[in-house]
């Protein structure tokens, strides 16, 4: 089949379907993209001062963990496509957490203070490594980018890509999801936390507290990019009842003293 004909069935196939159903990046595409986001946040300290790894050893074997717990799961589709890279953004002012395509995760400081159990964390980084595992992203992009991409491809071809490239990769930290996004990454969280031994509705603890608290102040980061969906809290615990999650552990005390090592 020519290349035009191939890119005009893609075309239609964008066009009837929907950009938000569709992805034209690559899983190689994700991972490329999650590396050159993740060698921009390393090269700017100023907006994120990542906490050295040396002298903070045992809070990045503790975060780690969590994201093993999760990844081990057997329910994440992309365990072994990603490189699932943990880091922690040293910012106490900030309660946020993201991932990037391909499995590049980062945790504020800031939230893990806030929260007061590992359930609540393990909750939120279900929440971000479902972002990225379901490749929300990319599929986001490809709703901007698809078409545009698809033309670059036909016309110059191979890796001639690279500098739009760097653009799209630019925005990837503050790019907001949607309603849809948001509910499906809820809900592969509690996916994601059910075959393991916690709590598996540690992410609507995570947004009971969060209304708590907010008390119609200027909504924290995470909101800033993860839009607020009604119903969210119900959604997840019912999400937890119809899969019958047996989970209990919180490790509270366990969570305590890492936050204390902060």
């Amino acid at each position: 089949m020519r290349f035009s004909t191939f890119l005009i069935l893609i075309i239609t196939t964008v066009a009837g379907l929907g950009c938000s159903k569709v992805n034209v990046f690559s899983l190689d595409r994700d991972r490329e993209l999650g590396a050159q986001v993740n060698a921009e946040i390393l090269a700017n300290p100023a907006e994120y001062p990542v906490l050295p790894e040396r002298g903070n050893e045992e809070v990045y074997r503790y975060i780690r963990g969590i994201t093993t717990t999760l990844l081990n799961s057997g329910k994440v589709k992309n365990r072994d496509e990603f490189l699932w890279e943990v880091r922690i953004i040293n910012d106490d002012a900030t309660l946020n957490a993201f991932a990037t395509p391909g499995g590049y995760i980062y945790v504020y400081t800031g939230l893990i203070k806030y929260l007061d159990s590992e359930e609540q964390l393990a909750g939120v980084m279900g929440h971000e490594i479902a972002h990225a595992d379901l490749r929300h992203s990319t599929k986001a992009l490809t709703k901007q980018y698809g078409l545009s991409v698809l033309l670059q491809a036909a016309t110059i071809g191979g890796g001639a890509g690279a500098g739009q490239l760097g653009e799209i990769a630019a925005g990837l930290t503050t790019l907001s999801f949607g309603r849809a996004a948001e509910t499906e990454a809820d809900s592969y969280s509690v996916v994601y936390m059910c075959p393991t031994s916690y709590e598996a509705d540690g992410a609507a603890d995570f947004f009971i507290k969060l209304n708590a608290s907010s008390n119609g102040d200027r909504p924290p980061a995470f909101l800033s990019t993860h839009p607020n969906p009604g119903n969210r809290v119900e959604n997840i615990q019912e999400q937890a009842k119809e899969l019958g999650c047996s989970g209990t552990a919180t490790n509270k005390a366990a969570y305590d003293r890492i936050k204390a090592l902060l």
